[in-house]
């Protein structure tokens, strides 16, 4: 061996290894996908969410998606506070196994539910709310669910019913939002009235700072639904006393920024599609809706 080949075959492989050290300890390792979580709407359960859950997986498959087994079919009516305390305890895991947050999908009735959850959870973490077709401003109108849940009632008188406190051990009556008695509705709704800050609510402003806690509110529905009533209730507007429904931005709760809303809205972090063609049973299983208005949320 020639003299000192030795030392500069052995600096050689030093300065090889410092490189290779150098160039691997600068690759960022992938960033791991927010999770999504999906919520199911009244007399619905987790067998309902598998489409939109596959089609979510197929199109970000590194992405872990959870349904929520919980208050599905005729538990769906329990009490909405008390179903909001449930989901709470069933999602809060994922939340703390998610240093990025999570996504939260909610429909229907779920998507109201969800609101509530945002708003009474302190540290949710939650990225983007999509609400799929949900009541948010209530609901008003003779479908066959109402029909169903109350034969021999019409939209006219089921306020009787459910403004009392029987009434409100129903969750559909929880978010019965009737535009000719609404002195009624105030004092007597035990959820939406009090979500929305129409009612005396101490934590107003504790609710309004947990809600905007999320990034993105995602609101999606169409005039086309058939359940949702009116389908406005979807984006937040709805009737005035001669039943005309008035858009969001023309809603006491959005003027007084009353839980929020404004701004959202006023921080580019609203977002509104209108959807046609689209009843209320397809939303979830529309493969359409999910990948135009769903799935680019989902980062």
């Amino acid at each position: 061996m020639v003299p000192g080949h030795g030392n500069f075959f052995l600096l050689s492989c030093l300065f090889l290894a410092v490189t290779l050290s150098i160039s691997f300890s600068s690759v960022t390792p992938p960033i791991q996908p927010r999770p999504v979580v999906l919520i199911h709407g009244v007399l619905d359960g987790p067998k309902d969410l598998r489409s939109l859950r596959k089609v979510i997986e197929k199109a970000h498959p590194r992405t872990n998606v959870t349904i929520i087994a919980k208050y599905d079919y005729l538990y769906s009516l329990e009490p909405m506070w008390k179903q909001v305390a449930g989901f709470c305890d069933s999602i809060r895991p994922i939340v703390n196994s998610a240093p990025n947050g999570i996504h939260l999908i909610c429909y229907s009735q779920g998507g109201l539910m969800c609101r509530a959850m945002l708003a009474t959870w302190p540290d949710h973490k939650v990225h983007t709310f999509i609400s799929l077709s949900a009541p948010q401003m209530g609901q008003y109108g003779d479908t066959s669910y109402l029909k169903w849940l109350f034969p021999g009632h019409v939209k006219t008188s089921l306020y009787r019913a459910c403004y009392t406190s029987v009434g409100q051990d129903i969750s559909v009556c929880n978010y019965w939002n009737d535009p000719h008695h609404q002195e009624r509705y105030r004092a007597s709704s035990r959820f939406l009235a009090m979500l929305n800050n129409q009612s005396y609510n101490q934590k107003s402003q504790e609710w309004k700072k947990n809600f905007l806690r999320v990034q993105r509110l995602v609101l999606i529905g169409g005039p086309d639904d058939g359940v949702i009533t009116p389908w406005q209730s979807s984006h937040f507007g709805f009737y005035d006393s001669n039943e005309t429904v008035e858009d969001f931005k023309n809603q006491e709760v959005y003027k007084n920024d009353s839980f929020g809303l404004r701004t959202l809205n006023l921080h580019g972090r609203l977002f509104v599609y209108s959807v046609s063609g689209v009843h209320h049973t397809k939303w979830h299983r529309n493969e359409s809706v999910a990948y135009n208005y769903i799935i680019p949320w989902l980062d």
